[in-house]
């Protein structure tokens, strides 16, 4: 990784293009960076103005009394190559590119431009952000390198001055989206480190500036609006170094829609990946995924606050003086995963002494409005939080009264600092400002929305128990085998029918089924006679995929006459449907006992390699669009998270009579396949083992039909 100081931690500043008009970006951006008080040097460069908006101007980066750290170029774009090359001459060891018509634009022109912008900045060895992008704020140096207009703060602090950690970082791709988040979360108190704003991202990634603020130890959590990701193989090292360190990922990709892949595509020049893929790899390494700013900062209030301290679990006490609000919260916090359990004998004894006759102290806690007259919040939520039934506090207040928190100012400081369990706050009225501030200098996050309060409390739950399991140690297990395939890989064509298939994965454990081929007749009455049950006929032929479709397939066929028969007609309609096909034998197998089908795959995407799919058969993945998918290889806990993303998981413990399914069966196939992907990473395309049929518990799985597609190139 770069070292991305002298970009986001420069001593020593030069705005090239600076103006004294505060109407246009090249004067906005000016006053922006002079209202706050900047610890380091900053160097306005104007060819036209000795002074500029008070400040001692210079006519070139070189002409800076100083040598210059940061360079931010705010010219046209067709002058950014030449002053690249004179911040490069003058020993600039970064610059930030503010201009935009370059990757962004469709022209072949655009394209050009930014590669001579690499170009030049690799030669001499600089760092450059952009082009197009906003820029950014370190909020410890004051520096505010941008020219948003939320950086316009007049009287108020960049981050309050109660605040020593907890402090949240946004990396965006978007510049104003990204300055959208500290807009949105400085009003409710949130300590901000930077907003850094990446662009076109023609050097600097998203992810290298997560890696770089991972390592701030002002930053505990991070926000991240991704467009794209350039270089995939940054995500898993970036991802897990956050997990070591503690400091939650929270992030929201654009491109789920056609829509959105167009808008990411046109913006930033960037290519959005498959939704599916990035969602898988999100949850595979911990990142949290948000659905909207507001959403993202309010998960941002609860990780700040309890960065040392999130809840050993899900279960959740709800405090209120509104019956109506703890129980519309209590179905919040249902919907959101989390249960809210009756509170254990001794600590409702400690609580019904200060209920009236009409209160309930069963969870939720209904104390009325008298009793919170009477001993406040901190204190009735203290004792909730004592709780062995309970692993966080959720309280319902108005926070509109200043005097009634202002009587117990001195209870909330105890208790936000002392107290080991997270308390969250819901608001149901907007809070008043002087609330906001109270709660927030004793570190209690205070939420507008209740199912955003409800779905932090949830996420802070799962986030502890992924680290907790990333970081346990593992113990030493025999690795499967990793035979040869090159032999059944060798073929010209570039499917591998069902036959050659099995025989490659046998040795994995799967496809172990007993089958047998035949070439004739004859062969396939003997072998459907020693299999003593109903059977299966399948064509074997690389150049028919899909079997069914061709009427290349026999079920549930018994005796020796009717066997020969559904030989020959399935041979005959496999040749009709492509007369040029190879046909090379005829599968014979058990017909399979009843269970419950699933699809199970191996996809390679384009940037991230194969990843492993589950879906249900049938219509629950043609018309309900029901799967999973998770990177190989996959651990048995993967593979039942995967299970359970399902929509119809309740299939598995059975429906209408049916017997549950044998879970475990599936899981260990899961595993197996992704194992066999990740061993022939560089021989496979895909893998369709479709159906699976998941027989009852304890009688295994089986594998109807098996395709694998060999990788065309690497």
């Amino acid at each position: 990784m770069r070292d991305l100081t002298p970009l986001l931690a420069p001593r020593t500043v030069a705005l090239v293009g600076a103006s004294d008009d505060q109407n246009i970006l090249r004067g906005r951006i000016l006053n922006v960076m002079r209202q706050h008080a900047f610890d380091g040097q900053l160097f306005p460069v104007s060819r036209s103005c000795e002074v500029v908006q008070g400040l001692q101007a210079y006519p070139s980066v070189d002409a800076c009394p100083e040598p210059v750290d940061l360079a931010i170029l705010i010219i046209p774009a067709n002058a950014i190559a030449d002053a690249m090359r004179h911040c490069g001459h003058a020993g600039v060891k970064a610059v930030l590119v503010l201009a935009s018509g370059f990757a962004e634009d469709p022209s072949a022109a655009g394209d050009a431009l930014q590669a001579e912008l690499l170009a030049i900045a690799e030669s001499y060895g600089m760092v450059v952000s952009g082009p197009n992008t906003e820029g950014f704020s370190n909020m410890g140096a004051k520096l505010c390198a941008t020219f948003s207009p939320t950086m316009e703060l007049d009287a108020t602090t960049l981050v309050p001055d109660w605040r020593t950690d907890g402090h949240v970082a946004v990396v965006a791709q978007s510049g104003g989206v990204g300055y959208s988040f500290f807009d949105r979360g400085r009003p409710k108190e949130l300590p901000f480190s930077y907003v850094v704003t990446t662009g076109n991202e023609a050097m600097i990634e998203s992810l290298h500036v997560v890696d770089h603020l991972i390592d701030d130890a002002a930053t505990g959590v991070i926000l991240i609006f991704m467009e794209d990701v350039k270089s995939p193989e940054l995500l898993r090292p970036v991802a897990e170094k956050a997990l070591r360190a503690g400091k939650p990922l929270i992030v929201t990709k654009i491109g789920r829609s056609e829509a959105g892949v167009r808008a990411a595509r046109s913006h930033t020049a960037a290519i959005a990946g498959d939704d599916t893929t990035y969602r898988a790899l999100f949850r595979r390494y911990g990142i949290l995924e948000g659905r909207d700013q507001d959403h993202m900062v309010d998960l941002a209030q609860g990780f700040s606050a309890y960065a040392g301290r999130l809840p050993a679990g899900k279960r959740v006490g709800i405090f209120t003086a509104s019956g109506g609000g703890g129980g519309w919260l209590a179905d919040a916090c249902s919907d959101a995963g989390l249960t809210v359990p009756e509170l254990d004998g001794a600590t409702r004894a400690a609580i019904d002494v200060h209920l009236p006759p009409y209160g309930t102290s069963q969870n939720p806690v209904d104390a009325t409005a008298q009793t919170i007259r009477q001993r406040g919040y901190a204190e009735m939520c203290e004792l909730i939080a004592g709780s062995p039934e309970v692993d966080a506090v959720l309280a319902v207040t108005s926070a509109r009264n200043p005097a009634g928190w202002e009587r117990e100012r001195e209870t909330l400081l105890r208790v936000g600092r002392e107290t080991e369990k997270p308390i969250l706050l819901w608001a149901y009225t907007l809070p008043h400002p002087s609330v906001r501030e109270l709660v927030s200098r004793a570190g209690l996050p205070l939420f507008e929305n209740l199912r955003n309060c409800a779905e932090t409390a949830a996420a802070m739950a799962d986030y502890m128990a992924f680290r907790r399991d990333f970081l346990a140690p593992t113990s030493v297990k025999e690795s499967l085998p990793r035979p040869s395939v090159a032999d059944i890989l060798a073929g010209p064509t570039s499917i591998v029918c069902e036959v050659d298939a099995r025989r490659a994965l046998a040795p994995y454990g799967i496809c172990s089924e007993g089958t047998a081929l035949a070439t004739s007749a004859e062969e396939a009455v003997a072998a459907a006679a020693l299999i003593e049950r109903p059977v299966v006929l399948k064509v074997q032929s690389p150049n028919i995929p899909h079997k069914t479709e061709a009427g290349a397939v026999a079920v549930g066929v018994k005796g020796g006459p009717e066997v020969a028969a559904a030989f020959e007609r399935i041979l005959a309609s496999a040749r009709a449907y492509d007369t040029a096909a190879d046909i090379q034998s005829v599968l014979v197998q058990p017909l399979a006992d009843d269970g419950l089908d699933v699809i199970l795959g191996i996809h390679r995407d384009a940037q991230f390699g194969p990843m492993l799919m589950l879906g249900l058969g049938g219509v629950f993945v043609e018309v309900l669009d029901d799967v999973a998918f998770a990177p190989v290889p996959v651990d048995r806990k993967m593979a039942q998270s995967m299970i359970d993303d399902l929509r119809g998981v309740a299939l598995f413990v059975g429906a209408r009579g049916a017997p549950p399914a044998d879970r475990d069966a599936l899981v260990d196939i899961m595993i197996r396949l992704s194992q066999f992907a990740a061993d022939h990473v560089d021989r496979i395309d895909e893998i369709d083992l479709n159906p699976v049929r998941v027989h009852a518990q304890g009688d295994g799985v089986t594998v109807l039909d098996a395709l694998i597609v060999k990788r065309s190139a690497p």
